[in-house]
C-alpha cells in the first residue's frame, strides 16, 4: 500500500493549513520583478541582469573564437586563422569562392529577412522591434561568421561578436517575458560585452554600445552596460589572458609638432571613410542583379586580389602587428589601404553579411603608416613616432566610418595604455569624422542604410524617452472587467472594490458558446456608473434588476489590446495605428480579457513625457 500525504504548510498564529500550490510566491515574485523593470529607474534589477548578460556573452565569445581556431587547425598552416600568406596560391584564390558558395547555399533557401545578421541587424531589432531578437538570424550568425573569416573574405569578427552577444542577452529577457524597455538595455549589455571581449577594451565596449547601437547616454543604461562590459572582459581574460588586441613594441610619445601632420592625415582618412560608406551602401542599386550572382562576384574579386596579395584576406590583425613592428613594405600598405577598402565595401554591397569594424582598423593602420613614412621622408626632424600615426589612423578610420568618435578615442586609450595620447586622438578622430560627414553627407555606416526622408527612430527624442519605460509603470491598474449588462447587486459589489475604470466586455452568450470574439471592449469610468445608479430615472438603469453600461451617460473609450511587455513608445504607436482612445494591457501569461492588467490612455502617456 502507498500512502500519499497532501503537501501542506502549517501557518503560524492560527492561520489555516493550505496546499503549498496556493502559497507559492515564485510566480508572484517574477511578476513583481517585471513590474519593477517597467519603471525608468529599475537600476538594481537591471544591474543584476547585466552581470548575467556579460557572463553569458563572455562564454559565447570564447566558444566563437575557439570555433574559429578549431577550423583554422584543419585549414591553415600552423593552425593560424590569419596565415593566408602561407597557403598555396590556388588554395587562397579558391577559398573566397568556396566561402560565398557555402554562404549562398546556406542562406539562399531562407527568407530574405533571415539573411540580415551582424551589427546592422542588431540596430534594426533595437530600433524597430524594441530589442526582440530573431532566433534564425542568431543561428545564421554563428556559421556565416566562421565561414567568412576562415574563407578569406575581407571581414571582421566584431560584427558577429556583437550580434551573438546581443542575441543571447536579449533572449534572457524574452525567456523571462520581461518588459521591452529592459530588453533594450539587455541588448545594449550584450553589444558592450561583445566588443569588450573582442578587443579586451571594456570602456570602448560601453561607449560603442551607447554611441552606435543605443544612441543615447542615460544613467539607467550606462551602469548596466558598464557592468556587462566589465563582466564579459573578465570572463574572456580568464580564458585568453589580459593582453590587448594589438601589441605596441615601444611606448608612444606624441609631440605638439605632430598635430599639423595628424590633422592632414585625418582629412585624408575622412575622405576615405566617406567613400567607403557610400560604396558599401550601394547595395540597393544592385538589386537588379540576383543575389547569388552578386555574392559570386564578391568572392571572385577577393580571390583574384588574394592570389597576389593575401594580406587583404581575413580580418588583417596580423598585418597590423607587422605594421606596428615596422616590417611592412610600402606596396603592401597601399594594397591594404586601397584593396582592402574596396573589397570590404564591395563584399557588403553585394549582400554578404560580414563585419566591417576589424577591416576599418586595418585600413586605418595602413593609411597611418603610409602617412608616417611620408612625413618622415619630407621632414624627418619634425616627424614623430611612426606608430603614433598608425594608432591614430586606426582610431580615425573607425570613428569616421561609424561616426562614433568617443568609442574610437576610448579604444585608442585602452589599446595604447597612454593617457598622453588623448589630446591628439581627439583632434584626429573628430577631424576625420567631421570630414566624412560634411564632404560625403554621411551619418555613419550603420545609420546610412536606414537614412531617408524621415529621421531615424533612435534620433527622435520623444521615441527615445518613451522607449525607456514600460506600460506597466504608467498604466492605471484599478480596472474591473465586466459585461455590458449587469445586475444592480453586481454593480454595487464592483463599486465596493473602488475601481477607477470599468472595462466593458461586449460579447454575446452565443459568441461565448462558439468561442468567437466580440466587439472591441470599451472603457467607462466607474464614477459614471455610480452617478447613474444614484440618480433616479437615469437611462440604462433599471431600478429593479439591471444596469446597462452601454446606455448610461458617460464617456466610453474605444480600446485596443497591448501586451504588458510593451514600452510607452509601442503604446503611443498603437494608439495612432488603431485610432483608439486608450489601450487595455493584457497579462503576459494569459492574454485573455479576464487577465487585464490595466488601462493606459493617451493622456497618461503625454503626462509622463511632459
Amino acid at each position: 500500500m502507498r500512502v500519499v500525504f497532501h503537501d501542506l504548510v502549517i501557518l503560524p498564529l492560527g492561520r489555516a493549513s493550505l496546499p503549498r500550490r496556493f502559497l507559492d510566491t515564485s510566480r508572484l515574485n517574477l511578476e513583481n520583478f517585471r513590474r519593477q523593470l517597467a519603471s525608468v529607474d529599475a537600476l538594481p534589477q537591471l544591474c543584476l541582469l547585466a552581470v548575467i548578460s556579460g557572463a553569458l556573452t563572455g562564454l559565447i565569445m570564447i566558444a566563437f573564437r575557439e570555433l574559429i581556431e578549431l577550423g583554422a587547425l584543419a585549414l591553415m598552416p600552423g593552425g593560424d586563422a590569419e596565415a593566408f600568406e602561407a597557403l598555396p596560391v590556388a588554395v587562397r584564390t579558391g577559398l573566397p569562392m568556396a566561402a560565398v558558395i557555402l554562404i549562398g547555399l546556406g542562406l539562399g533557401w531562407q527568407k530574405k529577412s533571415a539573411r540580415r545578421i551582424g551589427i546592422t541587424h542588431v540596430i534594426e531589432r533595437f530600433s524597430y522591434h524594441q530589442g526582440v531578437m530573431a532566433r534564425d538570424n542568431w543561428f545564421n550568425q554563428w556559421w556565416v561568421g566562421v565561414i567568412s573569416l576562415l574563407g578569406g573574405l575581407s571581414a571582421g569578427r566584431e560584427g558577429p561578436s556583437v550580434h551573438l552577444g546581443a542575441g543571447a542577452s536579449g533572449w534572457i529577457g524574452q525567456l523571462l517575458k520581461l518588459p521591452h524597455n529592459s530588453l533594450r538595455v539587455l541588448v545594449g549589455c550584450g553589444v558592450a560585452a561583445g566588443i569588450s571581449a573582442s578587443f579586451n577594451t571594456p570602456i570602448a565596449g560601453v561607449i560603442f554600445a551607447m554611441e552606435v547601437v543605443m544612441m543615447e547616454y542615460t544613467l539607467t543604461g550606462f551602469m548596466p552596460v558598464m557592468l556587462a562590459s566589465a563582466t564579459g572582459a573578465v570572463i574572456t581574460q580568464l580564458h585568453f589572458g589580459s593582453a590587448p588586441a594589438f601589441m605596441l613594441p615601444v611606448v608612444i610619445q606624441p609631440r605638439l609638432l605632430d598635430i599639423p601632420w595628424l590633422l592632414l592625415m585625418a582629412l585624408v582618412i575622412g575622405v576615405m571613410a566617406g567613400g567607403f560608406i557610400r560604396l558599401a551602401c550601394m547595395g540597393d542599386r544592385l538589386t537588379r542583379i540576383p543575389w547569388g550572382i552578386r555574392i559570386l562576384i564578391a568572392g571572385a574579386l577577393t580571390g583574384a586580389v588574394a592570389g597576389v596579395y593575401p594580406q587583404v584576406q581575413g580580418i588583417g590583425y596580423d598585418s597590423v602587428d607587422m605594421i606596428l613592428a615596422g616590417q611592412t613594405d610600402v606596396n603592401i600598405l597601399l594594397v591594404l589601404v586601397v584593396g582592402k577598402l574596396l573589397l570590404t565595401a564591395v563584399t557588403v554591397a553585394c549582400g554578404i553579411p560580414v563585419g566591417i569594424v576589424g577591416p576599418t582598423l586595418v585600413i586605418g593602420a595602413a593609411a597611418g603608416a603610409l602617412f608616417g613614412l611620408g612625413a618622415s621622408a619630407l621632414l624627418p626632424s619634425m616627424a614623430g613616432e611612426p606608430n603614433l600615426y598608425v594608432m591614430m589612423g586606426m582610431a580615425a578610420m573607425m570613428g569616421a566610418v561609424l561616426q562614433a568618435p568617443l568609442a574610437a578615442i576610448m579604444a585608442l586609450l585602452e589599446l595604447t595604455h597612454s593617457p598622453d595620447i588623448i589630446l591628439y586622438g581627439m583632434l584626429t578622430v573628430l577631424s576625420a569624422a567631421l570630414t566624412a560627414r560634411l564632404l560625403w553627407r554621411t551619418q555613419g555606416f550603420y545609420v546610412m542604410p536606414r537614412q531617408g526622408s524621415t529621421q531615424h527612430p533612435l534620433q527622435q527624442p520623444l521615441m527615445q524617452a518613451l522607449s525607456r519605460v514600460g506600460v506597466g509603470a504608467v498604466m492605471d491598474r484599478s480596472v474591473t472587467v465586466t459585461a455590458a449588462v449587469i445586475s444592480r447587486e453586481r454593480a454595487r459589489s464592483i463599486l465596493d472594490a473602488r475601481p477607477t475604470w470599468l472595462l466593458i466586455h461586449r460579447q454575446s452568450d452565443q459568441q461565448k458558446a462558439d468561442r468567437e470574439p466580440g466587439k472591441a471592449p470599451l472603457a467607462l469610468l466607474a464614477a459614471d456608473m455610480a452617478r447613474a445608479m444614484e440618480e433616479k430615472g437615469e437611462a440604462g438603469v433599471d431600478q429593479e434588476d439591471s444596469v446597462n453600461l452601454l446606455e448610461i451617460a458617460g464617456k466610453r473609450l474605444e480600446l485596443a489590446p497591448i501586451d504588458l511587455q510593451a514600452t510607452l513608445s509601442e503604446a503611443f504607436a498603437c494608439l495612432d495605428d488603431q485610432r483608439v482612445d486608450a489601450l487595455y494591457v493584457r497579462h503576459i501569461t494569459a492574454p485573455m480579457m479576464h487577465r487585464v492588467s490595466g488601462i493606459i490612455t493617451r493622456e497618461a502617456i503625454e503626462n509622463y513625457y511632459h
